[in-house]
């Protein structure tokens, strides 16, 4: 009777265990661009594995999303119910995101470490982190200073190159002659793609 006792004793544990787990609803972290979020993947093969009705989290994604500009990538926290219920709570744009506008870029660089993509100011770096304090909770509880650090090793990892002054007429040459790089990269890319093509 007492070994019984026990595994009805352990058994109790493990069902108070599972539902306590159910307690807790999944997350989701994804970027969608602001009002257009659209059933196809990434998104749509994410929320359907968690059981959430794409076609409705579109519209209200794009419904909550509408004051914004169009198509700024947006990073959204998503809280799934255990009745397939959600709440989207939107952060800001990625970092990158914030750094390539203020440099005037679309990408960053292909040789990262060999080669300069962008320009920024350290004035635009404490600029951004300021957004990022009070809009990001990944940087809350962290100073300034260690924002901004944060932010000139992520311009780095993109080829941003993190200046004391910057000169907007200087700054507008540059940016005509890199215009020209990424010309004759993308055209030595669209070369090699074609030369593989003809491999196969």
């Amino acid at each position: 009777m007492a070994s019984k006792g026990k595994v009805a004793g352990k058994l109790g544990k493990n069902v108070k265990k599972v539902a306590k787990k159910q307690e807790y609803a999944p997350f989701l972290k994804v970027v969608i661009p602001t009002g257009s979020a659209i059933a196809a993947p990434p998104l749509g093969p994410q929320l359907a594995q968690r059981g959430v009705q794409i076609a409705a989290f579109c519209k209200d994604f794009n419904a909550l999303t509408a004051e914004y500009k169009p198509k700024v990538p947006m990073i959204a926290d998503i809280k799934i119910n255990v009745d397939r219920t959600y709440t989207i709570n939107l952060i800001s744009p990625p970092t990158s995101y914030f750094l390539k506008q203020a440099a005037g870029m679309k990408k960053g660089a292909m040789k990262t470490g060999q080669e300069v993509a962008g320009k920024l100011s350290l004035k635009h770096i404490y600029e951004i982190a300021t957004i990022k304090e009070t809009s990001d909770s990944r940087f809350r509880g962290m100073s300034l200073e260690c924002i901004c650090k944060t932010l000139i090793g992520q311009c780095h990892d993109i080829g941003i190159e993190v200046v004391k002054d910057l000169k907007a007429e200087d700054y507008g040459k540059f940016l005509e002659e890199r215009a020209q790089i990424i010309k004759e990269q993308q055209e030595a890319l669209e070369t090699k793609r074609q030369a593989k093509l003809l491999r196969t």
